[in-house]
């Protein structure tokens, strides 16, 4: 089993950045100062399966926006930290709240302010227009963009991983 499959495997809290990973890293601002984003539904699916097998979720953000809150109520996901300037002291606090070690927690992000938890995760995920010096410190790097199914592909690989892919698709049939 290669190492980003064996480490997908031990991850049961997973942390999520938000711009540039659920979505395509797009602000849109209405004259009025509403920010919109785009989800994709594939992502989506894949975190309640991922949820729905016991995997803890989170998403850390350094934005702050309704859209954010709406999605993750939307998804079943409790613990959204938007505003974050710290993203490892954040994600730190998730892991200690859920007294798991290191190698048991696993992060997607994209972008400078993720690299400290990408050094530290047990699994660590990017998406493949993250800049060069991300894509290296991550386990993985995903086919799919962000905003474009590559939350759902990590979603998938660590069901794989755990051997509970089949049942989460079974689920379904």
């Amino acid at each position: 089993m290669p190492d980003f499959r064996a480490r997908a495997q031990a991850v049961r809290m997973m942390a999520f950045d938000v711009d540039g990973v659920l979505t395509d890293g797009s602000l849109y601002l209405t004259d009025a100062g509403e920010e919109i984003k785009a989800y994709h539904t594939l992502d989506g699916q894949g975190l309640k399966m991922l949820r729905e097998a016991g995997v803890e979720l989170a998403l850390i953000t350094g934005r702050q926006s309704r859209t954010v809150a709406l999605r993750a109520a939307n998804l079943g996901i409790a613990r959204v930290l938007q505003g974050v300037e710290d993203k490892l002291a954040a994600y730190e606090r998730i892991r200690a709240e859920l007294a798991l070690a290191p190698d048991a927690c696993g992060f997607m992000g994209d972008d400078l302010p993720d690299l400290a938890i990408l050094a530290r995760a047990g699994f660590g995920a990017t998406v493949p227009d993250a800049p060069e010096y991300v894509r290296t410190r991550a386990h993985y790097v995903t086919n799919a963009r962000g905003g474009h199914g590559a939350v759902r592909e990590v979603c998938d690989l660590i069901l794989d991983a755990k051997g509970l892919l089949q049942t989460a698709i079974g689920r379904h049939l």
